[in-house]
């Protein structure tokens, strides 16, 4: 079955921006408006960058909870989980690291300071009043600075399109599962608002593949927005999401200390804010905006069984940004964007151990100033050209200067569309690696060059869009543990180091199809992504990257009965990766086949439920962890 994933899905492509589930989801119109690729709404057919848009409609008709495994479905992307929904989870966009994936909400970053790589845990990311999602790929730091190495994915909670506006949606199922959500928003003349809410719960299964305890996990959620409009030209807006989620794990207990069942857990806090003012001059012509943004992410690790203290882990990141955009209208399709940033990082982490309960907290910050600019821009009909540079001054390395271009040509009255762009991205060291036991204050940045191009095609008055992409990526002095002696960074009574000692490379095809006819809609996409590890003299060059299956593929197909009733499969096919930087370790192949249906009984109620894993498939993405087994889900929808 696997294999003939592979050839069904090697045989079609689909647009670069088109969903890829079968829900009575037409193909994207090249219209279609996106913001992250050039951080100004842009239409699609003018955008070089290749992106994925997951719109609201898309995320509903899917019915998934966790984000990470919505986006698991796109073109380019591979996750990983240790466990089940709330463990620990990490996405990597064409092969790159998972700290190297700027994670947006609404415009304000989400990576972790207080983390060793500075990246985001998705494990704790559940779908809420998400309006959009936007994937951006490749090497992204012109715009979004720091760690814009692998991409962007930028998640905008909904906003309100009438004067008063509720909903609510209840759901069940497998493992004592039960989520709520409820959203009321209001627009009037001056003023707009919303306000979100989420609980959701369930028993899980057990982190340790072969454990026998159930490894739960809750999480509650809040989200609100409200924009004012205090004269015609003027306006202020203020956002923030709050998330507070609590996972049972399992560890390593005595006496053999051997991966096992154990009574772990851990509270996780992410709280963001931003607050901005909104001014156009000259006829809107000039756009500016100022804003304040931060971030706050508290962990709490507890291990009842340990001695002396039940606390393992205590980390608390933080992260403020003042910035400053302006986007001005040259002419006719033609557009300067430029901005400055001001950003600050701060962590405190301790680990406690009954060995030493009470340790000295890792306390430091850090700050970079940013500058960039792009401009856009048709030189004939149809071909529109990007290029922008970005400038970084940061506490320790230093300054960096990167660059990026792209093009977007479209042909045949938007049937067809060549896109091609290049971009350098950057990743700077994080607080963990510059200050901590193991710390380097000499580290540099990581650096990496990625180019992509492909070809974008309409078919059947557009009900049918193939495309394909090639990519490629390159990056050097990234940052590893090292050890010791030998190392001229090492300090007193140390094992190891941090140090710019790894480079890599990776390279591959996107393909994918989307195609409505009548009441059957298909989609696909197959991504293969060929890493290497090219550190000269590492015992590792010359292997592939641990976690970065060759070949991944996605395959739905749904069917629209009388009444508009809704049934479809899902099918995601990932294939053999290594768990290990050795390769010594297979993570094998697996197939995992989903079925969905839904009834909008009228205008404002649906009925909906769905089968995951339907054939009960036992697989792992993390060495000795597991995954969820068959499940069986339903629940009512409800607009007012």
């Amino acid at each position: 079955m696997a294999r003939s994933l592979l050839w069904t899905t090697a045989l079609v492509v689909a647009a670069l921006s088109t969903p890829v589930w079968a829900q009575r989801v037409a193909p994207s119109d090249i219209e279609d408006i996106v913001i992250t690729a050039t951080r100004s709404p842009q239409p699609l057919y003018r955008v070089g960058s290749s992106i994925t848009v997951l719109t609201q409609d898309v995320i509903r008709s899917t019915q998934t909870v966790v984000v990470s495994d919505l986006l698991s479905q796109t073109p380019g992307v591979s996750v990983t989980r240790n466990g089940g929904v709330g463990g620990a989870t990490s996405l990597r966009i064409r092969g790159a690291e998972t700290d190297q994936t700027v994670v947006i909400i609404d415009g304000v970053k989400l990576n972790d300071p207080s983390s060793v790589g500075g990246g985001y845990n998705f494990g704790n990311l559940l779908v809420g009043d998400i309006d959009r999602i936007e994937v951006l790929r490749g090497a992204q730091s012109t715009l979004w600075g720091s760690q814009a190495i692998g991409g962007v994915v930028s998640i905008v909670t909904a906003t309100p399109t009438k004067a008063f506006e509720s909903s609510a949606e209840a759901e069940g199922g497998s493992r004592g599962t039960a989520s709520l959500r409820g959203a009321s928003g209001g627009k009037a003349d001056r003023v707009a608002w919303r306000l979100a809410g989420r609980h959701t719960t369930t028993n899980g299964n057990s982190a340790f593949a072969a454990g026998t305890e159930a490894d739960g996990y809750r999480n509650t959620g809040l989200s609100g927005r409200v924009n004012v409009a205090v004269a015609e030209n003027v306006s202020v807006d203020a956002r923030g999401v709050y998330s507070k989620g609590r996972n049972k794990f399992d560890g390593f207990p005595p006496p053999l200390f051997a991966f096992g069942d154990t009574p772990e857990y851990g509270f996780t806090k992410d709280v963001v804010g931003y607050s901005g003012l909104n001014v156009d001059l000259f006829e809107a012509r000039l756009k500016n905006r100022v804003a304040y943004a931060i971030t706050n992410t508290n962990r709490l690790n507890f291990n009842p069984a340990q001695a002396n203290t039940t606390v393992t882990f205590d980390g608390v990141g933080k992260n403020k940004r003042w910035e400053y955009q302006g986007t001005f209208e040259l002419g006719q399709n033609w557009s300067v964007i430029g901005g400055l940033e001001n950003e600050k990082s701060s962590l405190r982490t301790a680990s406690p151990s009954a060995f030493s309960p009470t340790p000295t907290p890792v306390r430091n910050n850090v700050g970079i100033t940013s500058g960039y600019a792009q401009m856009q821009g048709e030189l004939v009909e149809g071909l529109t050209v990007t290029g922008g540079l970005r400038h970084d001054d940061h506490d320790t390395f230093g300054t960096r200067t990167v660059g990026q271009a792209a093009v977007a040509w479209s042909l045949n009255g938007g049937h067809t569309i060549l896109r091609a762009s290049f971009g350098q991205g950057f990743k700077a060291p994080t607080l963990f690696q510059l200050f901590s036991t193991f710390g380097n204050k000499a580290l540099r940045p990581e650096e990496a060059d990625s180019w992509d191009g492909g070809v974008e095609q309409r078919l059947m008055s557009g009900n049918v869009v193939v495309s394909a992409i090639g990519f490629g990526r390159k990056t050097k002095n990234q940052i590893d543990f090292a050890g010791c002696p030998g190392n001229p960074f090492c300090k007193p009574a140390t094992f190891g180091v941090y140090d710019n000692i790894a480079s890599t490379k990776a390279s591959g095809v996107e393909l994918a199809a989307a195609a409505t006819i009548g009441d059957v809609a298909l989609q696909a996409n197959y991504t293969y992504t060929d890493t290497e590890n090219t550190a000269l003299g590492n015992v590792n060059a010359g292997k592939v990257l641990a976690r970065r299956p060759k070949n991944t593929a996605n395959l739905s197909l749904s069917y629209t009965w009388p009444q508009q009733v809704v049934t479809g499969v899902a099918v995601r096919y990932v294939g053999d990766s290594f768990d290990n930087a050795a390769n010594t370790f297979v993570l094998q192949d697996y197939t995992v086949v989903d079925v969905r249906t839904s009834w909008p009984v009228n205008d404002a109620f649906e009925i909906y439920g769905r089968v995951e894993n339907l054939f009960d498939k036992t697989y792992t993405t993390t060495r000795s962890y597991g995954s969820p087994r068959r499940g069986v889900f339903a629940g009512v929808r409800a607009r007012f």
